[in-house]
């Protein structure tokens, strides 16, 4: 059984096959409409989301297959004290493909175990979040026109970001790839990850300002602190205001720079810059809903190859 929890578990090749098959269903999605039919996802849904849940929702409907699920850990038997792996293989009979996202770090893994669908990790708690960096990838992509030789500045809360943590991983298998982390010293970027890069000799600078790495930057990905992550209210309110992008912090930035944030947005972008033809961000709402497609469609096909 195949399922997506960490977006390594895929190799670049099967990551750009992926991609491919999404810019197809950009170009010709009429053509897609019905080749998931009767087809069932579920959508297990630990912790709230919009995009990530309705991304997923309108992916399968756009197939032609059929949704069931939940969006909170309330409406679930989870709140009766069901254990997750029951859940899983109770739902493994109803569907045949599973996105789980889930408060605790290692949960869709965990619940990868006893499957008998296949099951896409929609997010685990601050630690990966993989169809949104397929979505980070499709977007760059597109905009760039490659996955290699740039510089890209992550920007915001790096300790509980998991989508920066995927991305991170994602893009450094790629060549001449530059990252540049920037957030105060209670937001940098797990210890591992740096290591990681360190060992792999993946160049990478922490900073804590913008202003000082912005004219290098062609990717600049944006991210909240995340309230739900913070034990201390005190330091939550502290650090959520310390970086907000605005008109002026983008004078010395590149002509060809990407902005780019998984949402939602609270206050670290300016609604000024959302007219700023470098702003993706929205792009990348829409982008997602078309990766998940080919995702879905993909690992279902080899479901079926067993």
């Amino acid at each position: 059984m195949r399922h997506l929890i960490d977006i390594t578990d895929f190799s670049v090749q099967e990551i750009e096959a992926i991609l491919d098959l999404g810019d197809k269903m950009i170009a010709d999605p009429a053509a897609y409409g019905d080749c998931l039919k009767g087809k069932i996802l579920a959508t297990l849904f630990f912790e709230p989301s919009t995009r990530t849940r309705l991304s997923f929702e309108s992916a399968m409907l756009s197939l032609g297959g059929s949704v069931l699920g939940f969006s909170s850990a309330d409406s679930s038997s989870a709140a009766k004290g069901e254990s997750l792996t029951d859940t899983i293989r109770t739902v493994g009979c109803y569907a045949d493909i599973i996105a789980m996202r889930h408060p605790k770090e290692g949960a869709p893994m965990a619940g990868s175990f006893k499957s008998t669908v296949p099951i896409i990790n929609a997010g685990d708690g601050g630690h990966n979040h993989p169809t949104q960096t397929l979505t980070d990838l499709m977007t760059i992509r597109r905009e760039k026109g490659r996955l290699n030789n740039m510089v890209v500045g992550l920007c915001g809360d790096l300790k509980f970001g998991r989508t920066v943590h995927s991305l991170i991983g994602a893009m450094s298998r790629y060549e001449g790839i530059e990252f540049v982390l920037i957030s105060p010293p209670e937001l940098k970027v797990p210890a591992y990850i740096t290591q990681n890069l360190s060992d792999r000799g993946i160049p990478f600078t922490e900073v804590e300002t913008m202003e000082e790495a912005m004219p290098k930057l062609d990717v600049l990905y944006m991210t909240r602190v995340q309230r739900e992550r913070f034990f201390n209210e005190a330091d939550y309110i502290r650090l959520k205001d310390t970086y907000i992008l605005d008109p002026e912090k983008l004078r010395t930035a590149k002509e060809s720079l990407s902005i780019m944030h998984p949402l939602p947005r609270v206050n670290e972008i300016s609604v000024k810059v959302d007219d700023d033809p470098r702003a993706v961000y929205f792009k990348q709402v829409r982008n997602g809903r078309f990766v998940r497609m080919a995702l879905i469609k993909t690992l279902l096909e080899a479901c079926n190859e067993y």
